[in-house]
């Protein structure tokens, strides 16, 4: 299975930047499909790499753009939509997987990667996770033997430019206390690094034809140790209130109507599934003790990154 170049959607994002550099690396030649390209010019610094302008919902810019390519990775995914009745997030997911498809198909594209969710299921508690199960079950049952389809499915990514990490210590920063919802729910989280290596690793291994590959790093912790942990980096105190499920549920349904959306009814749903790999699952190296610190630290945490480093969370 030879892959010399490589169609992304989504490769603008977070994750995607990570793997851009990494195909880059490999030699591969890179098309990333983009609204606004100008908006990422700084990508170009890669060699092999091209931005280019399309709608990656409309079916026959897809098609038109996977013509002459090897392989096409959707990265593409929301954890929120603009409404509250799951048609965003059907949009984003299910809709689009099954564009990429129909386009895969009609181009002859041999190779797919595609960005699922630890446990997603169609039969999960939220938008997110029925969404995202669906995308996947579809990607694989209807890709059909001329088009070899691999999907991971990532705990919780983190890595410079994370929302995960970042987002927790923007809020530590101005807030003397945190009410936190579902403070013991359970995640593995996994490095961006690791993510990207697993899906430049995946591309031309046959062995990862048809495979689910699930991404979780060295070590659980609960949201509440996460919290705790990300303010001991940033050097501050705050007081980490746990939320009964009562109120938690009333955080999430007044903070869905807040701008920018930073917690909602769906991100609840979603905490009621632990975010952690099953046994027999090989987790990724990189722990969040060896990346963090050195990208969320302020001077009192840098001061103290060694000794962060020896601790157990």
């Amino acid at each position: 299975m030879r892959v010399d170049s490589v169609c992304v959607l989504g490769g603008c994002g977070f994750v995607g930047s990570h793997l851009l550099a990494r195909l880059s690396a490999a030699g591969k030649r890179v098309t990333v499909l983009s609204r606004h390209p100008q908006r990422h010019r700084e990508l170009l610094v890669l060699p092999g790499l091209r931005l280019e302008r399309a709608d990656i919902h409309d079916r026959d810019q897809l098609a038109a753009h996977f013509a002459a390519t090897d392989a096409v990775i959707n990265l593409v995914g929301i954890l929120n939509e603009s409404g509250h009745d799951g048609e965003g997030f059907r949009r984003a997911h299910v809709e689009l997987a099954q564009k990429v498809v129909d386009a895969c198909r009609q181009q002859g594209v041999a190779r797919l990667l595609h960005m699922s969710a630890l446990h997603a299921d169609e039969s999960g508690p939220s938008h997110y996770l029925r969404t995202k199960g669906e995308a996947e079950n579809h990607v694989h049952n209807v890709a059909g033997s001329e088009l070899a389809v691999t999907s991971f499915r990532p705990s919780v990514i983190f890595g410079p430019g994370d929302s995960f990490f970042n987002r927790f210590a923007g809020l530590l920063k101005y807030a003397p206390a945190m009410p936190l919802a579902c403070a013991d729910a359970k995640f593995q989280p996994v490095y961006v690094g690791d993510v990207a290596d697993a899906f430049v690793n995946a591309l031309e291994n046959p062995q990862s034809v048809d495979q689910r590959i699930d991404l979780c790093g060295p070590e659980v912790f609960t949201l509440r140790q996460i919290v705790e942990y990300t303010a001991e980096v940033l050097g501050i105190r705050r007081l980490i209130v746990p939320l009964p499920d009562r109120l938690a549920r009333m955080q999430a349904a007044v903070m869905e109507y807040v701008p920018g959306k930073p917690f909602s009814r769906d991100n609840y749903q979603s905490l009621q599934v632990d975010s952690v790999c099953g046994d027999g699952c090989e987790a990724c190296p990189t722990g969040v003790r060896a990346v963090v610190p050195g990208y969320l630290g302020s001077e009192g945490g840098q001061a103290r990154l060694q000794g962060l480093r020896q601790r157990r969370l």
